[in-house]
């Protein structure tokens, strides 16, 4: 039914899939080196922020799920949180329509100062190499500062985020003059050098991060804050820190599914989503065929109206986390699903209110795995480079409900809410694969496909990572080229609003552990993902050479 454009990588002493070549080969560099996965991805995020600068940087946030050697799994949220000056009604909301719900005036909680919310980034990548990595802060980012200093190939990937957001680099005079030369989009080839990164990168590598949280850079972006209207101060970047979570874990057909739990949606609604297709036999009905299409977009619809009033901030929201991943609460919401028709769903929840991205899958020999998305939010985030340091705001207040009383509200220190959905999959207590990907609210139902596509579809990890994706979130019902056209018009018939779309989500990255103990790392070609896998190794002991 397609055909995958990429070839999957194989290896069995580690195996490192990012979104970018040069971030791969650095991962895979440290892994050469004796180092550990979570080494590896750290220095991999590091390198990203150089090379795919659109996506991901130390001012930005993520969540990294770390699968240790003896079995335990942590959750690091480092994702940030809204300025203490923030309120719930510092927007001005034009719409209360789903699809244009956090759109305000002047598009401030998208570009600028007032996006921005305190970022986290660097605070997770230095406390999950402290806590659980080998090798030095300033050994993980060398690669970057390699990669900043002497310069690397713009791809079409990194050509085409830039002419797709030209209008609003171009308001800021520092992006304007590295991604637009001359007034237009940098052509595919060109030398991107990015000096006063390297810079700021050297600094982290000999401060850690106290060059952000009360150092240098931090002066500088509190310093462009006050003057430019933002909400970020000193006090702000000093009292952040990242926070271990523990998993959100489910069971799909005897597979044991680990996710991120709130304010990641992915756990909790990947857990509901695949409860709700365990009812049906959907290995029968067929990958794309349209009653397997109508299911997927129906859970879809069914976790956006929970997800909209129960998951949040754990420390502002009652998160029924338990009631959501039920198969008794499953079974309740099933019973209504229409197989011949369509339905607008509402949550089956109280609200519980109280008070654009990157990925790596990484694995190593020792039997460490992690998968972890990071972002700046929004493609090139908040579209502002802090003056003096060569890095990227994000814009994760976009995140937020602009509307005041919901769940999802603005609150002065709230951490943002994310559809990230770096999952690990277990099969009688081992890890049969690890993914994640970017895309916004298309990611972790994108995960979930992916997910159903190797335990329902048998598919590989390259099929599963590159098969025709669907995705809605109440209104239309995005489909990829792939689907076919005689199910599109059959979910029309249901009453489906059909969108044909380029792509859903981004590139897809998948650590997958077959029996024989190799690895297989794939990637899409949603992104300039690149899967490096390892194998041979050192020379026997005892082995001498002799002439």
């Amino acid at each position: 039914m397609f055909i995958c454009e990429k070839r999957p990588a194989r290896g069995s002493r580690g195996m490192a899939v990012t979104n970018h070549p040069l971030a791969s080969a650095a991962a895979a560099e440290v892994l050469l080196e004796g180092g550990n996965a979570i080494d590896a991805a750290v220095t991999a995020f590091f390198a990203l922020s150089v090379v795919e600068p659109m996506m991901v940087g130390p001012l930005g946030g993520g969540v990294a799920h770390i699968r240790l050697a003896d079995g335990r799994h942590t959750i690091i949220d480092a994702l940030g949180t809204a300025p203490r000056k923030a309120r719930a009604d510092m927007y001005k909301p034009v719409s209360t329509e789903l699809a244009r719900r956090r759109e305000v005036e002047g598009r401030v909680n998208e570009f600028g100062p007032l996006a921005c919310a305190v970022p986290g980034a660097l605070a997770g990548w230095c406390l999950a190499l402290e806590r659980y990595g080998t090798i030095t802060l300033t050994r993980a980012v060398e690669p970057a500062i390699r990669y900043a200093a002497r310069g690397f190939a713009a791809t079409d990937y990194l050509v085409d985020c830039v002419t797709d957001t030209a209008k609003d680099l171009a308001r800021d005079g520092e992006l304007a003059a590295m991604f637009l030369p001359g007034g237009k989009p940098l052509a595919k080839g060109t030398r991107v050098m990015r000096s006063e990164t390297a810079e700021s990168l050297r600094l982290i590598a000999e401060m850690g991060p106290r060059a952000l949280y009360g150092g240098p850079i931090g002066e500088k972006l509190v310093a462009y804050m006050a003057k430019n209207g933002g909400l970020i101060d000193e006090g702000d970047l000093a009292a952040y820190k990242p926070v271990e979570r523990e998993p959100v874990r489910g069971n799909y057909r005897g597979v044991e599914i680990v996710g991120a739990p709130p304010p990641s949606s992915a756990g909790v609604h990947i857990a509901q989503m695949l409860n709700l297709l365990e009812g049906y036999d959907m290995k029968a009905l067929g990958f794309a065929s349209p009653d397997a299409t109508h299911l997927l977009a129906e859970v879809m619809r069914i976790a956006f109206a929970d997800r909209a009033v129960a998951t949040a901030d754990p420390a502002f929201v009652d998160v029924p986390v338990a009631r959501i991943i039920s198969k008794e609460y499953a079974a309740e919401r099933r019973a209504k699903i229409r197989m011949d028709l369509t339905q607008d769903w509402g949550p089956g929840l109280a609200s519980g209110e109280k008070a654009c991205t990157t990925h790596v899958s990484v694995a190593d020999a020792f039997g460490n795995v992690v998968a972890s998305t990071q972002t700046l939010n929004g493609v090139f985030g908040a579209c502002v480079a802090i003056p003096g340091t060569g890095l990227i705001a994000n814009d994760y207040m976009h995140n937020f409900d602009p509307h005041p009383g919901n769940a999802l509200s603005i609150a002065p220190g709230k951490r943002v809410y994310t559809s990230m959905a770096p999952t690990i999959a277990i099969r009688d207590g081992k890890p049969i694969f690890a993914l994640g990907l970017p895309g916004a609210l298309r990611i972790f139902p994108s995960a979930m496909q992916a997910i159903v596509n190797m335990v329902d579809h048998s598919m590989s990890p390259q099929e599963a990572a590159e098969a025709p994706r669907v995705w809605t979130e109440g209104g239309v019902l995005e489909l990829e080229p792939g689907i076919p056209e005689a199910t599109a018009q059959a979910l029309a018939a249901r009453g489906h609003k059909i969108q044909r779309v380029k792509r859903v989500a981004g590139g897809m990255g998948i650590v997958a552990f077959e029996p024989d103990g190799t690895m297989t790392g794939a990637a899409c070609w949603r992104a300039d993902g690149t899967p490096v896998g390892i194998s041979g190794g050192l020379a026997r002991p005892g082995v001498r050479f002799t002439v």
